[in-house]
């Protein structure tokens, strides 16, 4: 017992060693700015200032941070969802996406920065604790084998296979399949979204028995329309699933103008 103490303490002492040396090497950066921070992962103090964390009081069905408690009001459900309510039960996100948080998610998206999606996990995992808790499956958004092939990497799951990690949650990285191309929607109204994502989604046959009567949280990089969301949603619910959440690292405003970002 003592032996194995020793061993743990050493190996304990070994990996902080390790680590100190590393950051002599290479100190930790501030994502979104470069500076030296102190540990990784971390938000230098002017980016921490300038992050837009969405936390509570939020819509329950769509994540929309509320301005006020008062505003929230008793059921926690803005006025958009009560109007149309979404295929997914919750969502969840770590960020409004604006600005500054664009500065994390297009460089993952676009330009190779896959370390982004650890940190951006981090803040996710926090924003959707309760969701994690709950589910019993992490599902990313796919990516149409074409534009997999032209990028690469499917950022959606990345940022699945982090936050599962940090969450001890199982992933099922390959339940859901796009089976056409979409042309880019970065610039379409809802109305046109929903529409040319209509039918474009839906669970591997193979994976069917994986999925029924779980509880499945969807994971995607930003929730816009929500048009892509609840097309895997509502192939989801069809292949009996039991229920989907939905978990984002950023929330566009509904009332904002959208920005060209979420090509998918």
């Amino acid at each position: 017992m003592l032996r194995s103490s020793a061993f743990a303490g050493a190996a304990a002492w070994g990996g902080h060693a390790g680590r100190f040396a590393l950051d002599l090497v290479l100190p930790p950066q501030c994502p979104t700015c470069d500076r030296v921070v102190a540990q990784p992962g971390q938000f230098c103090a002017a980016c921490f200032r300038r992050a837009d964390f969405i936390i509570e009081p939020c819509c329950r069905r769509c994540g929309v941070a509320f301005g006020s408690i008062g505003e929230a009001g008793l059921g926690r459900t803005c006025g958009a969802c009560l109007e149309r309510p979404p295929s997914w039960q919750r969502a969840r996100a770590a960020f409004s996406y604006d600005d500054f948080s664009r500065q994390l998610i297009l460089p993952l998206k676009y330009a190779d920065r896959t370390e982004n999606a650890r940190f951006l996990a981090l803040h996710m995992a926090r924003a959707g604790a309760v969701l994690l808790e709950e589910c019993d499956l992490l599902l990313p958004v796919p990516l149409h084998r074409k534009r997999l092939f032209s990028r690469r990497y499917n950022q959606a799951a990345l940022l699945a296979r982090h936050v599962g990690r940090i969450a001890g949650r199982t992933l099922l990285v390959d339940g859901l399949v796009r089976t056409r191309a979409t042309r880019s929607l970065a610039s379409c109204p809802a109305a046109e979204r929903a529409a040319a994502i209509s039918g474009a989604i839906e669970c591997r046959p193979d994976r069917l028995e994986a999925l029924r009567g779980r509880r499945v949280l969807l994971v995607d990089d930003v929730l816009t329309t929500g048009s892509t969301a609840a097309a895997c949603a509502l192939a989801l619910l069809q292949a009996g699933v039991a229920a989907v959440d939905l978990l984002v690292a950023a929330r566009a405003a509904p009332h904002l103008p959208r920005v060209a970002s979420d090509t998918r």
